[in-house]
């Protein structure tokens, strides 16, 4: 009898499968997108507040906290200050990979509705439902399945940046 390595086979392919198609319906994938959009004008935000001495470390901290799931340790003062300036590009970047990659699903899904007349040249063409099924797979599902991974990428590297300027 052959013996299948632990860890290889079908139910394991099957289980990667499910994971990568539940992702874009957690709860934890649409606070990484709540935090892609806060991070940025709240970092931009603390900049003059904590140069009036508001506590902006411990509001970016309680950010992370609540939308990353990261627990940071208390901060000094000027590490608010010193991670929204430093956050910034990165937090430039993130929101407008996540506006842009999102607004992809639906911009697809509904591609019907924002097609001219003329479909013939437009990619699956020459065909209506040919260029419609592929908006709809390729654009809609595709950044749909797409958008969490990058979201969670994106966030590891905000958590790390918390992490080293918040600490």
């Amino acid at each position: 009898m052959d013996s299948v390595p632990a860890g290889t086979g079908p139910d394991t392919a099957a289980a990667q499968v499910r994971r990568i198609a539940r992702e874009p319906f957690t709860a934890a994938a649409w606070r990484r997108v709540g935090y892609a959009l806060l991070a940025l004008p709240v970092g931009v935000a603390c900049v003059p507040l904590a140069l009036l001495g508001a506590p902006t470390g411990r509001w970016q901290r309680a950010l992370v906290r609540r939308f990353l799931g990261a627990a940071l340790p208390p901060a000094t003062r000027a590490g608010g200050l010193l991670h929204a300036l430093a956050a910034t590009p990165l937090n430039l970047l993130t929101a407008f990979v996540t506006v842009y990659g999102w607004s992809l699903v639906p911009m697809n899904l509904g591609w019907p509705l924002r097609a001219g007349s003329d479909y013939s040249d437009a990619w699956g063409g020459p065909t209506f439902a040919g260029a419609w099924a592929f908006h709809a797979v390729v654009g809609g599902v595709g950044f749909l399945l797409l958008m969490p991974w990058l979201g969670r990428g994106l966030a590891a590297l905000q958590t790390r940046l918390a992490r080293a300027l918040l600490s």
